[in-house]
C-alpha cells in the first residue's frame, strides 16, 4: 500500500522539517512508520510505502506555498508552479485537469487543500486529532492515530445499500474517520476542515445544450490516448533482479512463481472492448511502449499483453479466439495465463489486509495469478463500462429533457431479449415513474423496504433494467442482515430524506450512474491492495479524471444505443489509426463470470460454512449465522440466490477477521495496543445504534 498521511494542527509550532510530528508516549516523535518527509511542521506531510521516485513531486513557490503531487501526472514543474499560484486564490479545479491519475496536495500558508478525483480510485480520508485536523489517502492509518472503533452503522449500509450515499454518508468503517466525496477537496486552515466541491452543478431547471456526439466521442479519444501517452513518458522501472535459475523453470515461470513482474509496459488483453483498446494504444503510441532492451524479449518495443484462461470454466471461448487475432499484432506479446480450480473465486482466501472491506477480496487469488505474469507497468480496462454505459435509470433523464423517441433503441433490445410485447409499456411506464418521482420519495420508499424486508425482484434482462430504474435500491446482501440492521439503516435512510429536500442535484440517471462509478472504483482500490504483485504498477486509466470528464459529456442519446461503448472506443481506435478489429469485436459477455462465482462457490462451501461457524459479523449483530449457512448451501445447490451479496457477505467477514488479526501499527512513538479497534468486536445487541447516528 501507498499513501500520503499528514496533519493541519490549531497551533503553530516552532519545529524543523527534521523533527517534523508530534510528541508521542515516552517523548518518541510519532511519524508514519515508513514514511518518507515531504514538507515539516507546523502542518507536515508525509509519503508512505513504496513510492517511486518519479511519484512523488514537490514544487516550492516559496518557504510558505508549495504543492506536492504524488501518482502518474502529465505537468510540467512550471505547469504546477503555475497551478500553485493559482490555488492560492482559491481556484481547485484546474488542480485536478492534468492528464494521469494522482492526489495534488497544495500548502498556502497555513491553508492546506487536498483533491480527490472525480470517481473514487483515489479518495481522501480525514479526522479530527489534538484539536486540529489529521488527513491521509488511507483510512487506517488515521483509524491506528485516533484508536477508532468500528462503525457498525456503516458496515450495516454497505451491506445494505452500498450505492445509495444517504445511508453511507461520509463515513467509513472506523468510527470517526471521514470520506470525502468524490469531485471534491478538504480544505484546511489551522486545523478547521471544510469541504468543497470543485466540480460545476448543471441546472435541473434547463436542460443542457444538446452536445455533439462526434466532437464527444473526439473528446473521449484525445483524453484517453493522452492517459495513455502520459503513462508511457513516465521512466522505465525493473524490478529486483532474478535471484537465479530455478531446475525446470524458465525466466518468466521464475518471475511469476516469485510474485516479480516483467519489466517494462503490459495490459490485460481479455478479447473485451476496454482491454483491447488499451493494449492498441499502447502498442501504437510512438515510443517504446514494450519491454526494455536487455530484458524479457529483447525486442524493446513490443507490449506485453496478458490473457487469463480459465480452464475450470468455459464460456469465453469466443473471447479468447478474439484476444488472439489481436495479439497477432506485431507490436505485441501475447502470453496467455491458465487458470485451475485453485484460481476460481473463493479458492484461496488468504490475503492482505486492505484499507477497507470490498466483494473483490474473494477474487483476489485469481487476479493475482495473471497480474504475476503481467508487467511492471500494467495497463487494466477497468472502469470503462461504468463511465461509458448508459445506466437503466438514464431512461429517465431522456424523458426529463424530452427525448423520447431515443427510448426506440434500448426497449426494443430490451423486448429481444424478452420476448414479450408488454416490454415496452413496462419501460416506458417505469422510467415516466422515475422521472416524476422527487429523491426524497426514493429515500423514502427504499426505507420502507427494508423495514418491511421486500427484496424480491423481476428477474432476466428486462427485470433487471426495472428494477434499476429508481432512485435507491438494496444492496444484494441486505436479504441476510438482521432486522435491527435493516431497521437501522432504515433510519438513516429516513434522515437523508429529511436533509434532501432539495434533491441531490443531478438527474437520476446520472445520479444512479455516479454512485455504480465510485462503488466500483472502491472495490478497485480494494482490489489493488488485495492482488498487489511487488513491484508492479495497474493503471486504469478509464479512471483519470479527465477520461471521466469526457466520458460524462457524452450525450445521452448516444450512450443507451445498444453496444455504444463497443462503438465509441472503435471510433477511438480508429482515429488512432486502429482499424483491422476481429469479428465480434466488443460483444458483452458476463456468463462465464457468473459461472466462475457459483462453480467456486459449490467448490469452497464446506470451508465458507466453517467461515460462518462463529462470524465476527454476528458478533457485531449484523447477520444471523444460521441463516448464512443456510444461504451458502442453497447457493452452491444451486438455487438462484444473488452470488454478488454473498460474495459481499463473505468479503466483509474475511475483512473483519484480518484487521482483529494484524498487530503492530501504521505509527511510531504510540505503544501496540495504539492501533484500530483496540478492544475487538465485543458480541452484544444494540452494537449498531451508537455507529449510526447522523453526522
Amino acid at each position: 500500500m501507498r499513501w500520503l498521511v499528514g496533519w493541519s494542527s490549531t497551533a503553530a509550532r516552532a519545529l524543523g522539517a527534521e523533527t517534523a510530528g508530534a510528541t508521542g508516549y515516552d517523548g518518541e516523535t510519532l511519524r508514519p512508520v515508513g514514511s518518507h518527509l515531504l514538507w515539516g511542521d507546523p502542518d507536515p506531510l508525509w509519503a508512505v510505502g513504496d513510492w517511486r521516485p518519479d511519484e512523488v513531486r514537490v514544487v516550492h513557490a516559496d518557504a510558505q506555498n508549495r504543492i506536492a503531487v504524488l501518482g502518474i501526472c502529465g505537468a510540467s514543474d512550471e505547469e504546477l508552479r503555475r497551478g500553485l499560484l493559482t490555488a492560492r486564490g482559491g481556484a481547485l479545479r484546474h488542480l485536478t485537469a492534468w492528464p494521469g491519475s494522482y492526489t495534488a496536495v497544495v500548502q498556502a500558508g497555513r491553508r492546506i487543500t487536498v483533491c480527490g478525483d472525480l470517481a473514487g480510485a483515489r479518495p481522501v480520508f480525514h479526522a479530527p486529532w489534538e484539536g486540529g485536523t489529521a488527513y491521509a489517502t488511507a483510512a487506517l492509518p488515521l483509524a491506528d492515530l485516533t484508536e477508532a472503533n468500528l462503525d457498525f452503522g456503516h458496515l450495516a449500509a454497505l451491506l445494505a445499500a452500498p450505492e445509495v450515499p444517504a445511508a453511507l454518508r461520509d463515513t467509513t468503517p472506523y468510527e470517526g474517520v471521514r470520506r470525502v466525496a468524490p469531485g471534491h477537496a478538504l480544505v484546511l486552515r489551522a486545523g478547521a476542515r471544510e469541504i468543497a466541491g470543485y466540480e460545476p452543478v448543471a441546472s435541473l431547471a434547463v436542460a443542457a445544450p444538446p452536445a455533439d456526439p462526434d466532437r464527444a466521442v473526439d473528446a473521449v479519444r484525445d483524453a484517453l490516448v493522452e492517459a495513455v501517452r502520459v503513462r508511457l513518458a513516465a521512466p522505465r522501472h525493473v524490478p529486483g533482479l532474478d535471484p537465479g535459475p530455478v531446475p525446470g523453470m524458465g525466466p518468466a515461470e521464475r518471475r511469476a512463481a516469485r510474485g516479480m513482474p516483467v519489466p517494462g509496459i503490459g495490459a490485460d488483453l481479455s478479447g473485451g472492448p476496454a482491454s483491447g483498446t488499451l493494449a492498441l494504444l499502447a502498442a501504437g503510441l510512438p515510443g517504446r511502449p514494450g519491454t526494455l532492451l536487455g530484458h524479457g524479449t529483447g525486442a524493446g518495443e513490443r507490449l506485453l499483453a496478458v490473457t487469463f484462461n480459465d480452464l475450470a470454466v468455459g464460456g469465453r471461448e469466443a473471447e479468447l479466439e478474439r484476444a488472439g487475432a489481436l495479439a497477432a499484432n506485431p507490436r505485441l506479446h501475447h502470453v496467455v495465463v491458465t487458470g485451475a480450480e485453485d484460481t476460481l473465486p473463493y479458492a484461496d482466501l488468504d490475503g492482505p489486509l486492505t484499507d477497507e472491506p470490498g466483494p473483490s477480496l474473494v477474487t483476489a487469488a485469481r487476479h493475482r495469478t495473471r497480474l504475476a505474469a503481467g508487467s511492471a507497468d500494467h495497463f487494466t480496462g477497468h472502469g470503462a463500462r461504468q463511465v461509458l454505459d448508459a445506466h437503466p435509470a438514464r431512461l429517465a433523464d431522456l424523458l426529463l429533457d424530452r427525448q423520447r423517441r431515443h427510448l426506440v433503441r434500448p426497449v426494443a433490445a430490451l423486448t429481444r431479449a424478452d420476448g414479450s410485447v408488454l416490454v415496452p409499456a413496462r419501460v416506458y411506464g417505469a422510467a415516466r415513474r422515475l422521472s416524476r418521482t422527487p429523491y426524497r420519495t426514493g429515500l423514502e420508499a427504499l426505507a420502507e423496504r427494508l423495514m418491511r424486508r421486500r427484496f424480491d425482484e423481476p428477474k432476466g434482462p428486462v427485470g433487471a433494467s426495472l428494477a434499476a430504474l429508481t432512485w435507491a435500491r438494496p444492496g444484494p446482501a441486505a436479504r441476510w442482515l438482521t432486522g435491527e440492521a435493516l431497521a437501522e439503516v432504515s433510519v438513516l435512510l429516513q434522515t437523508g430524506a429529511d436533509r434532501a429536500a432539495g434533491g441531490p442535484g443531478q438527474r437520476p440517471g446520472e445520479f444512479r450512474a455516479r454512485t455504480v462509478l465510485a462503488r466500483h472504483a472502491a472495490d478497485l482500490r480494494v482490489l489493488e491492495q488485495a492482488a498487489e504483485v511487488r513491484s508492479q504498477r495497474l493503471h486504469a486509466p478509464f479512471l483519470d479524471n479527465q477520461v471521466v470528464r469526457a466520458c460524462r459529456d457524452l450525450p445521452e442519446a448516444l450512450r443507451v444505443k445498444p453496444g455504444a461503448r463497443a462503438a465509441v472506443l472503435r471510433t477511438v481506435l480508429e482515429g488512432a489509426g486502429v482499424t483491422d478489429l476481429p469479428p465480434g469485436w466488443g460483444t458483452p459477455s458476463h456468463a462465464s463470470s457468473a459461472a466462475a462465482a457459483r462453480t467456486g462457490l459449490r467448490l469452497a462451501a464446506d470451508s465458507l460454512v466453517d467461515l460462518f461457524d462463529t462470524p465476527l459479523l454476528a458478533d457485531a449483530g449484523l447477520v444471523e449465522a444460521r441463516v448464512v449457512r443456510k444461504a451458502l448451501r442453497e447457493a452452491a445447490a444451486g438455487e438462484p440466490l444473488p452470488l454478488d451479496g454473498l460474495a459481499d457477505l463473505v468479503s466483509l467477514e474475511l475483512w473483519l477477521r484480518r484487521l482483529l488479526a494484524r498487530r503492530g501499527t501504521c505509527w511510531t512513538g504510540t505503544p501496540a495496543r495504539a492501533r484500530a479497534v483496540p478492544a475487538g468486536i465485543a458480541p452484544q445487541r444494540g452494537a449498531l445504534r451508537a455507529g449510526a447516528r447522523p453526522s
